[in-house]
This record gives structure tokens, sequence and C-alpha cells, in this order.
């Protein structure tokens, strides 16, 4: 059941409505495929990339439309976001799946405790 088409189609729905809203869907979908489907780190990547993709540009569109994107405030980041996204790859594909496995889940749990206890800051 949890590999039906249909099934595929709800969880497509509610992750790219998490991405439109900033959750990071993506992120989940990685965590479905490789722990729910059994799916091979390796092509939950690029299933993850291919999703997320149309998800991002969609959602930029939005925000664009809404006023909120400052073009030239996230230019260096993008900049600097493409070039890891070089070295990553180019270390990913030299080190072992299981450590990536491993700093991945450690990645999550932080990312989960942080959110856990995060508290909003008192504007002064």
């Amino acid at each position: 059941m949890l590999d039906s088409f249909w099934f595929a189609i709800l969880i497509g729905a509610v992750l790219g409505f998490l991405s439109g809203l900033g959750v990071g869907g993506g992120s989940l979908l990685l965590l479905w495929l490789t722990v729910v489907l059994g799916t091979q780190q390796s092509q939950a990547r690029l299933m993850n990339l291919m999703f997320f993709i149309p998800c991002a540009a969609i959602a930029c569109l939005f925000r664009w439309k809404q006023g909120n994107l400052n073009p030239p405030k996230i230019l260096i980041p993008i900049i600097f976001g493409l070039l890891g996204t070089v070295l990553g790859n180019l270390l990913g594909q030299q080190l072992n799946v299981d450590i990536l496995k491993k700093v991945f889940g450690i990645f999550f749990i932080i990312c989960g405790i942080r959110e856990i206890r995060y508290r909003p800051r008192k504007l002064r």
C-alpha cells in the first residue's frame, strides 16, 4: 500500500504543500524514500532534486509576485550555494554512503531538537 500509485500522489501533494510553506518537503521526501520505501540513497537524492527543482521554482515565483524576493540581497548566497553544491557533489562521490547516512541523520536530529526548543526572540 505504501508504494501504491495513489499513495505516491498523496505523499507528493503533502510534501509539495509543505515545500510551498518553506518547511522543507524535499528533506521529508528523502526520509520517505529511504526509510519507508527502502530506496537507495543515491537514487533518493536524485529523486529529491527532481522534486525540489519545480517546487522551488513555483514557490519563488509566488514569493516574487508577493514582493518578498530581494534579488540583490540573495545574489551572494546563490553564488556560494552553487559553489558549495559543486564541492558537495564532488566530495559526496568520494564518501562512503554509510557515512553520508549518519551525517544526514545527525543533521536531522540537530534540526529537530532546535525546532522543538525554538522560542521566538522578543523585540527590544
